[in-house]
C-alpha cells in the first residue's frame, strides 16, 4: 500500500561527523535510510544523544551531510544552489525543541511570525497582518497576542507561536524536533493535538522527534528507532510497538508503563546491562553489540545493514532472525 503514495522525502546512506579534539571524529549519523509519504507522521525515537536531532537538522539543510543523499521532491536539497535553498526552506520548516530559546525576545509575536514571510515576500501591509491574525488564531492564541513579546507568554505558548512562525511561509513537510520535551505534561497533549489538527487540514508531513514512546505511537504513522547514530529498526507504528524485532526495541518497548497497576507489576522488563560506547571514533560492527545479550563475534566484526525482514519491517541486526524464532 504504501509503495502507491507519493514521496516527499528519501534519505540515502546519510552520515553526518563532526570533527572533535586530538584530530578525533565524532560520527553523528551513521548510513542512515528512510523514506517519507507525503501527508504522514514518521515518529523517531532513541535515547538522548543517539543522533535524532542531528538527523532531522541534516535532512532540513541546517547541517551539510558528510556523505549521502537527501532527495526532496527528487532533487538532492544538499547540491542546492543559493536560490534554490531559498525555495526549499520555503516548503520545510522546523519547530524547535526549547521554546525559551528559539524565539528572539527583542521582537515583537507579529515580527517573529511574519520573518518568514518578509523573507519570501509573500504578504504586505494590511494583507501580511491579517495572515498573521489569522495563523495565530490557528495555533489557539489571538490576535491581541500579535504585539507582545515572548516573555510574556508561558512555555505552551511560546511553542504554540513557534508552530505559526513554521507555519506562515505554507510549508508541506515539517521537522518537528523534540517540541513537547520542555513543556509540563498537560500541556503536551494539547500541543500534540494541535499538530495532529493542522496536519489535517493542511496535508502536512512531520518528521517527529521526541523520546516520549507513548506520544509517538499516538501521533505517528511510522517509526523509527536510532541507537548511537544508527537506524536500528524502522516499521508501521502499530507493527513497531506491537511487534519490536531489535532487542534494543524489545528493551525499550518493555519500558513503556501501562496504566494498569496490576499488569505494570506483571510486566517483564528486559533491562540494557553496560553503558553507551562513545560515539567517537567508533569501532566497526554493531553499535548495540558491546550490551547486546544475544550478540556474537560477527556483531562485533561487521555493521549489519538495515534489511526488510517483514513487509515494511525492517531491522538492522544479524541474529534477527534467531533471536524472534527463540521468542526472546
Amino acid at each position: 500500500m504504501s509503495e502507491k503514495r507519493e514521496v516527499i522525502l528519501e534519505a540515502k546512506h546519510v552520515t553526518r561527523r563532526f570533527a572533535a579534539s586530538h584530530g578525533r571524529t565524532l560520527l553523528a549519523n551513521n548510513d542512515i535510510n528512510l523514506k517519507m509519504y507525503k501527508g504522514e507522521t514518521l515518529g523517531l525515537v532513541g535515547e538522548s544523544g543517539c543522533g535524532k536531532t542531528t538527523c532531522g537538522k541534516t535532512v532540513m539543510g541546517l547541517y551539510e551531510a558528510t556523505g549521502g543523499q537527501v532527495i526532496f521532491d527528487g532533487v538532492d536539497i544538499h547540491s542546492l544552489h543559493k536560490k534554490e535553498k531559498k525555495e526549499f526552506t520555503k516548503r520545510a520548516q522546523i519547530i524547535f525543541q526549547d521554546p525559551y530559546s528559539s524565539l528572539n525576545p527583542r521582537m515583537t509575536v507579529e515580527d517573529i511570525i511574519g520573518e518568514g514571510i518578509d523573507i519570501h515576500g509573500l504578504y504586505k501591509g494590511e494583507e501580511r497582518r491579517q495572515r498573521i491574525h489569522q495563523l495565530l488564531e490557528m495555533v489557539g492564541l489571538n490576535k491581541e497576542h500579535a504585539l507582545r513579546f515572548p516573555h510574556e507568554f508561558s512555555g505552551g505558548q511560546r511553542q504554540r507561536i513557534g508552530i505559526a512562525r513554521a507555519l506562515a511561509i505554507e510549508p508541506e513537510f515539517i521537522v518537528c524536533d523534540e517540541p513537547i520535551s520542555a513543556l509540563d505534561v498537560s500541556i503536551q497533549a494539547q500541543v500534540v493535538n494541535l499538530l495532529i489538527k493542522l496536519q489535517k487540514e493542511l496535508g502536512l508531513t512531520y518528521l517527529f522527534i521526541a523520546h516520549d514512546l507513548s506520544m509517538v505511537k499516538h501521533i505517528s504513522d511510522r517509526v523509527g528507532v536510532m541507537y548511537l547514530g544508527s537506524m536500528v529498526e524502522y516499521a508501521d507504528s502499530d507493527e513497531l510497538y506491537s511487534k519490536p524485532l531489535h532487542p534494543y526495541t524489545k528493551a525499550l518497548m518493555s519500558a513503556i508503563p501501562i496504566p494498569d497497576p496490576k499488569a505494570e507489576k506483571e510486566k517483564k522488563r528486559i533491562p540494557i546491562e553496560g553503558e553507551i560506547p562513545s560515539p567517537i571514533n567508533p569501532k566497526p560492527g554493531c553499535r548495540f553489540a558491546a550490551r547486546c545479550k544475544y550478540a556474537t563475534e560477527a556483531c562485533k566484526q561487521t555493521t549489519p545493514e538495515l534489511t526488510e525482514v517483514l513487509p515494511g519491517h525492517f531491522v538492522a541486526c544479524h541474529r534477527v532472525k534467531e533471536v524472534n524464532a527463540l521468542g526472546l
